[in-house]
This record gives C-alpha cells, structure tokens and sequence, in this order.
C-alpha cells in the first residue's frame, strides 16, 4: 500500500474536506484559511471562486476516513 495520501491533517481540516465532497456545500467554505491550506497540499482546487475537491483529495478523504471515526470517538 502507498503512502502518497498519508497527509497530517487537522481535525478541522479533515472536516473541510469532507464537506467539500457534496457540491452543494461548497459555498460555505469559500474564503476560509482551511480551503487555503488544502489548496496547498492540491487536496482541493478553486474553480470560478468556488472550491471543489480534486481527485487527490478525494483518494486522501477515502484513505484517511478511518481517521475521521476516531475524531469522532
């Protein structure tokens, strides 16, 4: 198994990347400093102003989910 979407994120980033995955959501998060650093790490990509989440992001979201079960524990 590859390490290539093992990334540190924070709890709040972990969140702002699971509330991109649905579309709708996307609105909320528009300026904020998290989508600012998950652009960085080119987790997430900023399409007409709007963030959306980029294939890389969403393999990170997959492989990193066990991690947001223990954030909730």
């Amino acid at each position: 198994m590859s390490n290539d979407f093992d990334f540190e994120l924070t709890p709040d980033q972990w969140e702002a990347l699971r509330t991109l995955r649905n579309p709708l959501s996307n609105g909320r998060l528009s300026k904020s400093y998290l989508v600012e650093g998950l652009v960085e790490l080119g987790l997430v990509a900023i399409n007409d102003g709007v963030p959306a989440i980029t294939p890389a992001g969403r393999k990170v979201l997959v492989r990193g989910s066990c991690r947001l079960l223990d954030l909730v524990a």
